[in-house]
């Protein structure tokens, strides 16, 4: 059952140990400015019962994953350089001329993807935890960690 505070809203399931990852969730916050976007560790057993309704492994982590009009019959999920693309047009505004990495192919757009995802942990840290989101974005995640 879908909570009624996600509907129609862009979930974001993420890396939660990541340091990239954890970066992404912290620009969309910063940039959020139509509060579209919800957060959900890829590690918590609600971002997997999510991924399993698409089709997707639970235990593949090397992915963010974006759900547009969660809840909706319009619901769709996307990944790797599609999921980046999805987020710039939920952010629209300033972000949204980012979306022309789009109009490289997916073969080559996956392939970057791919690249910075085997190397986020030695690039960009990992925690052995997922953070703590702040107290006033708290109210964004799904399943966050006291």
């Amino acid at each position: 059952m879908v909570p009624t505070e996600l509907t129609g809203h862009t979930l974001v399931l993420y890396d939660g140990v990541c340091g990239l990852c954890n970066r992404l969730v912290r620009f969309l916050l910063r940039f959020d400015h139509r509060d579209r976007f919800r957060y959900a560790a890829i590690q918590s057993e609600f971002a997997a019962g999510v991924l399993r309704k698409h089709g997707l492994d639970p235990a593949e982590l090397s992915s963010v994953v974006l759900v547009t009009d969660f809840g909706r019959p319009t619901e769709k999920a996307y990944t790797k350089s599609d999921a980046i693309l999805a987020a710039s047009r939920d952010l629209g505004g300033f972000w949204r001329p980012g979306t022309t990495f789009g109009l490289l192919p997916r073969a080559i757009r996956d392939r970057l993807y791919e690249f910075v995802a085997k190397n986020r942990y030695r690039w960009f840290g990992r925690y052995e935890v997922c953070p703590i989101p702040k107290p006033e974005h708290r109210v964004k995640f799904v399943h966050h960690v006291e």
